[in-house]
């Protein structure tokens, strides 16, 4: 179990926070989108489990919540590399491509599912903090 709360802690209660409130947003913008592309489901499932994963083992430090959680943190960080792509593809199949600058503005956010990778390495990083 715990003992006080250590920095690490603290971390992944922050992670999974982040990760509910993220995963809010990407609802929200794939339901706009109407679902169109079958990988548009990972985040909007694997993100509120991550989050809900995260908080319970800030108050729950067993070792099968552990081995859980880490291996979803790692299939958190394949879904954000995997959407960074999709997106920045999305980017490009929009009418002027790479070259409009206004594609960058108006389409798929690239930086959201970077930030789903860079949560999931924050919570690597809170799960092994020695």
């Amino acid at each position: 179990m715990w003992n006080g709360w250590p920095l690490s802690r603290i971390l992944l209660l922050f992670t999974g926070a982040a990760f509910l409130m993220i995963s809010l947003q990407v609802t929200m913008y794939h339901y706009r989108q109407n679902f169109r592309h079958w990988a548009m489901y990972g985040p909007v499932f694997g993100g509120p489990l991550l989050g809900l994963l995260t908080i319970a083992l800030a108050f729950y430090n067993v070792p099968v919540l552990r081995s859980i959680t880490g291996v979803m943190l790692l299939v958190g960080i394949a879904l954000g590399a995997a959407g960074g792509y999709l997106h920045f593809n999305g980017i490009g199949e929009r009418v002027g491509g790479y070259g409009e600058a206004q594609n960058f503005l108006v389409g798929p956010p690239l930086t959201l599912p970077l930030m789903v990778t860079a949560l999931s390495i924050l919570g690597l990083i809170a799960l092994y903090w020695r």
